[in-house]
């Protein structure tokens, strides 16, 4: 750095256009970045984005709950980019999912930030150990996307740590080479000149030591900016040299401060040039393409099902919808993939499934820019659907109704796609709804009229495929939700000046437990071909760590998975806190009348909440439940344990 003039070093903290950092005239490699969470969107030859594979989105791996699938698919976008020459995948968002009406919240995991963070780390392992950087976005509290470049996030301390921070905190413990730092004002500052956000809570507190970046076109004051520690402004700014310039010349930043920021970047491109040789492509296209049927398969969550699942052979079957034709890749906006991959017709992937088949396709809805409307050939659809022995209709979002820049309109599917759910489960008692969305979706208004429901999300470029093998039974339904599928809901999107977070730490699950309140379908949902069944829970302390054991059983002739999912709650707690709150999950494979033992473990820092009295995390002794079950609300065994100041201890049943 010694070499470098101050001018030069100025120059440095900002992109040289809009995807390179500054390679001051040659003296420092090229560094490239690109978008984005589910394939690359890399621009490279003028504004044309290069072919990718189109993997499911965020919220499909999420709904996967499989941090092996987590670490695969970031192997593979890794891949992708060595083969781009891209150095940074600008992934994965770790934002919470407040409301279901945000409308990026295709691109991110959860409404929990224990799966959240878990499955980053998982990603960004992947990702990384083909010597490909991350970047961890967006820090923090962007979780609506209404007036996201002026409105301010209002959130208490307590919150902030306990629900919008530790997504981030355990996708740190993967060591991403950037973090990207949001849009938004955070109380009142905007989130690129916070100081307190960036140096003392994502440096000082957290422990990061790479480069944060801006998102792009975040940064209002550069100079600000860089004295909250943010290093690099992207993309290019044509006046952020003179700005910065003038801001050191009148004494507001010091070389010091300009150094550090500089020393972090140049560690970047020496880490990129020294992760060279970890760049090995493994993996051929079609390899890539086949991992995303599987995740599209993992993370398809059976909501409903009496019967008409899996389609029985011989079965006269009818297909309608146009999104049964093209599938829906993902949402709108800067992580749209552009896919070489050609989509196959569902009802042609149905009869290669399964020979016995009689399948017959009727386009029922008229598609015009990205408005439904009219029933166009809902007649005809209605008719053959009376003909058949089922009905599946294929309908739900797409990139006009989840989109970044802006938030969804409702959470219901359009009139003209209810009316017709409505009209053919009329005629037809096994009609089966398989649903596309980046989010929750409203179903009151025709869930009790079908016969059962598949909820696929934005499941890529395999889409089809996958929805072929899970309809015919050739594949068994394991996704669970990632996230409550409310009755009703807030769209909690601010007045355009600040976005007063008044639920506090209920958000989600917390909330809708924390209330008594009746939900669609409850966080961790997901039902199976398969019945599973849980028995002989055990614990045990060793060395201040909780081991809780139990055994998992498939009681049907069908293999399956099984997500068993780990909660804890306080049972007399001084502080308001949640009934439960998910502190470990575990996918388990299990043959046909097979059982498993499965075993997870507790460390006292999982009973902890934040106190703002003490500006820490606090433990308090006492009674605390360790919940076992298939969903937040489907609990199936618990056990009472007391924490004391030697740790945890199992209840003694003479307390009760």
């Amino acid at each position: 750095m010694q070499d470098l003039s101050l001018d030069e070093k100025l120059t440095l903290l900002t992109g040289k256009d809009c995807w390179r950092v500054e390679t001051l005239g040659g003296k420092l490699p090229e560094l490239f970045f690109s978008d984005g969470p589910h394939g690359l969107r890399t621009v490279k030859e003028g504004e044309h984005a290069l072919k990718a594979t189109a993997f499911p989105t965020l919220t499909v791996l999420a709904s996967a709950w499989d941090t092996a699938l987590a670490y695969e698919m970031g192997e593979l976008l890794g891949e992708e980019a060595i083969e781009r020459e891209v150095d940074v995948l600008l992934a994965p968002g770790v934002n919470i999912k407040r409301t279901p009406y945000g409308g990026r919240n295709f691109e991110y995991f959860s409404e929990d930030p224990y799966l959240a963070g878990t499955l980053a780390f998982s990603y960004i392992s992947g990702v990384q150990s083909k010597g490909v950087g991350t970047s961890v976005k967006h820090f923090a509290a962007n979780n609506c996307e209404h007036d996201r470049l002026f409105q301010s996030s209002e959130v208490d301390d307590r919150t902030l740590h306990e629900i919008y921070l530790p997504a981030f905190s355990l996708a740190l413990r993967a060591r991403p080479w950037t973090v990207m730092c949001a849009y938004n004002l955070l109380n009142g500052v905007y989130c690129a000149e916070h100081e307190k956000l960036l140096h003392k809570i994502l440096r000082d507190e957290l422990g990061f030591d790479g480069v944060i970046l801006s998102d792009w076109g975040a940064v209002v004051d550069r100079a600000k900016s860089l004295k909250a520690t943010l290093d690099l402004e992207m993309p290019h700014s044509e006046q952020a040299f003179s700005v910065l310039k003038a801001a050191y010349e009148r004494g507001e930043i010091t070389e010091e401060e300009i150094d550090a920021s500089v020393e972090r970047i140049l560690a970047l491109v020496r880490k990129a040039e020294e992760a060279k040789p970890l760049r090995t492509v493994t993996h051929t296209a079609e390899e890539r393409h086949r991992a995303a049927v599987r995740i599209a398969e993992e993370g398809a969550v059976l909501l409903k099902n009496e019967g008409a699942l899996p389609i029985k052979d011989g079965a006269r079957v009818l297909v309608s919808g146009k999104k049964a034709k093209t599938g829906v890749y993902g949402g709108g906006g800067s992580s749209c993939v552009d896919s070489a991959f050609a989509p196959l017709p569902l009802d042609e992937l149905l009869k290669r499934e399964n020979g016995t088949l009689s399948v017959r396709y009727h386009e029922a809805l008229f598609h015009d820019w990205g408005n439904l409307y009219g029933l166009y050939g809902m007649r005809g659809a209605v008719m053959r659907a009376a003909e058949c022995d089922v009905a599946v209709l294929v309908v739900g979002g797409d990139g006009t109704t989840d989109c970044e820049g802006c938030d969804r309109a409702s959470l219901r599917l359009s009139s003209v796609e209810e009316e017709f759910i409505r009209a053919v489960a009329a005629v037809n008692k096994n009609t089966v709804v398989v649903l596309y969305g980046g989010s929750a979706v409203d179903m009151s208004g025709w869930i009790d009229c079908v016969n059962a429901v598949l909820y696929t999300g934005f499941n890529g470029e395999g889409g089809n495929e996958a929805l072929s093998r899970l309809l015919t039974g050739r594949a068994n339904p394991c996704g669970k939700l990632a996230e409550t599928f409310p009755l009703r809901a807030d769209a909690a999107l601010g007045n355009g000046f600040y976005n007063r977070y008044s639920e506090g730490i209920f958000v989600g699950y917390r909330g809708y437990d924390a209330r008594n309140e009746a939900v669609q379908f409850p966080f961790g949902y997901g039902l199976s071909y398969s019945e599973f069944v849980y028995s002989d829970m055990t614990m045990s302390e060793t060395g201040g760590e909780f081991c809780i054991s139990l055994d998992v059983e498939n009681r049907s002739e069908r293999a399956g998975k099984e997500v068993v999912q780990l909660y804890v709650g306080q049972k007399f707690p001084l502080v308001t806190r949640p009934p439960r709150e998910l502190k470990g999950f575990q996918k388990v494979a299990l043959g046909a009348g097979e059982k498993k033992r499965v075993t997870f473990r507790l460390q006292k820092e999982d009973f902890a909440y934040w106190s703002p009295a003490l500006d820490g995390w606090r433990v308090e002794e006492g009674m605390y439940t360790v919940f076992v079950g298939s969903s937040s609300r489907e609990i199936r065994l618990q056990q009472q344990i007391k924490l004391s100041q030697r740790g945890p201890s199992q209840r003694d049943p003479q307390e009760e």
